[in-house]
């Protein structure tokens, strides 16, 4: 296996039994982060009514549908399937990382085989319910419901807000081109009638659906710890005892796999050790490139 020549191609292996189709959009978002999802699978038994929702967003996320018959009550099947096309696309030495998106602790081993291979894996899985021995295999490991999300276009917003706006005015211009337009037998049989009532315009699909950011998580002491931790383990960057903000985050994962900021509802890691109240920030100004953040516990 070749590892010089792989770029950052990642595999995203999801479990569909598991894993609900609510966050696709988020997901992906985060995945692209990491690098290009070259292969993209979801894994379920496709004639099973809970895959409907993974059936509708298939073509629009580009992802290809794994039948796997349920042969007995249990999900082993599926996760058997999936853990067979883990190891064969882990032997073509194409990937720098995988995704495996479940919250099933079957697959403990499957992430730390992988790492074995000097392969970077990157898990997703509900807050509740995933076991915290697949937690600590994987690199890095982002919560679900931390993840920006699409908003279902049934979801109420309030009509106070641009987008509760924008769809109302949507609704009803709608709502008025379509009951003109059906009444209209032919546009002989309505003079007068407008034209862009005959042929009424598409909603503005740019203004919907609305963007739903993760509610911010006060920090746990885990977190308020793990920080601390991070901290003083970084090498100091000046005499002020200042180290850089960048190797502190780094750090932190490698503390605890789910120990990131993106969990916590903060989508950058100086906003996530601010709200900790442990410490002192400042910027420093580089001769070479852009000003780089330095941080240090406050006395």
């Amino acid at each position: 296996m070749n590892l010089n020549n792989i770029g950052d191609h990642l595999a995203v292996l999801i479990d569909g039994d598991n894993v609900s189709s609510k966050f696709i959009a988020g997901l992906m978002a985060e995945v692209a982060n990491y690098g290009t999802a070259s292969v993209r699978r979801v894994y379920g038994d496709w004639t099973s009514p809970q895959m409907k929702g993974w059936r509708e967003c298939l073509l629009e996320h580009s992802i290809v549908p794994i039948q796997q018959f349920a042969y007995t009550g249990s999900k082993n099947a599926t996760d058997g399937a999936m853990i067979i096309d883990a190891m064969d696309l882990l032997y073509t030495g194409r990937f720098s990382s995988f995704c495996l998106v479940t919250s099933d602790s079957d697959f403990t081993r499957l992430a730390a085989r992988i790492r074995e291979q000097g392969i970077s894996v990157y898990g997703f899985g509900n807050r509740h319910n995933t076991h915290r021995a697949f937690i600590a295999a994987c690199n890095k490991f982002v919560y679900l419901d931390a993840m920006t999300v699409q908003a279902d276009e049934k979801d109420e917003i309030p009509s106070s807000t641009p987008q509760g706006d924008a769809r109302r005015a949507l609704t009803n211009d709608t709502t008025e081109s379509s009951r003109l337009a059906s009444s209209l037998k032919s546009p002989q049989k309505a003079p007068g009638i407008p034209l862009e009532y005959q042929n009424p315009p598409e909603p503005d699909s740019n203004q919907l659906p609305a963007r739903i950011e993760p509610t911010r998580r006060p920090l746990d002491r885990a977190a308020l710890d793990g920080l601390k931790r991070a901290i003083t383990s970084s090498n100091i960057y000046d005499d002020e005892n200042f180290v850089n903000l960048a190797e502190v985050g780094t750090l932190l994962v490698k503390l605890s796999p789910d120990l990131n900021a993106r969990n916590y509802g903060y989508g950058r890691l100086r906003d996530f050790v601010v709200a900790s109240g442990l410490v002192e920030l400042k910027k420093k100004t580089m001769d070479d490139g852009p000003p780089i953040a330095l941080v240090k516990l406050k006395d």
